[in-house]
């Protein structure tokens, strides 16, 4: 039997990481993370991290060396060419460490929950796509209390990706999460149930 890659995706807080989680505690699914896999990329002392200060100053780091991400989101979220340089650098490293994993794993069902699935071109890593979506107003709302944003910073995440219609338009699953937390589960639950029948 081949193996099922689910990629999990949606828009910055539109509820993946409670699908995540209750795909790995309720199905035991193994979960890859591309944010994970993210971090890593900019470990200390790793080569990307060394492009990054190169680029953009010592002032990019901490005291400790680490990445100073808030620092790193001012310059990204506002100069889409930045953003274009640094997810150049990023994601070939994410895909890479997707297709060791996913050739390692015995499972044969797999979630890989990848934020930029459509925009960093790693849709052929999967076999169906799964998105999570809610109305922009809840989008916002809930970026803004998470991650304590303005509402234009907030919008100015929002806007560095793919329109969550766009997203829903290509997706072979839409979980809506705009209305209960047992309404979307609901919805996962079934999603799990028909890829079962079908493998």
């Amino acid at each position: 039997m081949t193996k099922r890659i689910i990629g999990l995706t949606g828009g910055i807080a539109t509820g993946k990481t409670t699908v995540t989680n209750y795909l790995a505690n309720a199905y035991n699914l193994p979960i890859l993370d591309a944010d994970i896999y993210a971090r890593d990329a900019v470990s200390v002392g790793s080569p990307i991290l060394d492009a990054i200060a190169q680029r953009y100053g010592e002032e990019i780091l901490l005291p400790d060396r680490s990445l100073n991400r808030q620092k790193l989101g001012e310059i990204i979220f506002n100069h889409q060419g930045e953003r274009d340089w640094i997810e150049g650098l990023i994601h070939p490293y994410v895909g890479e460490q997707f297709l060791k994993a996913i050739a390692q794993s015995p499972a044969q069902i797999l979630v890989l929950v990848v934020p930029l699935l459509f925009e960093a071109g790693m849709t052929d890593l999967v076999t169906e796509i799964w998105v999570v979506r809610c109305s922009l107003e809840q989008q916002l709302q809930r970026l803004m209390q998470r991650n304590h944003l303005t509402k234009e910073q907030a919008q100015a995440r929002i806007n560095s990706q793919l329109s969550l219609e766009e997203k829903a338009a290509l997706a072979d699953v839409v979980l809506d999460n705009s209305s209960t937390l047992e309404a979307l589960l609901k919805q996962v639950d079934v999603a799990v149930a028909s890829l079962r029948s079908s493998s």
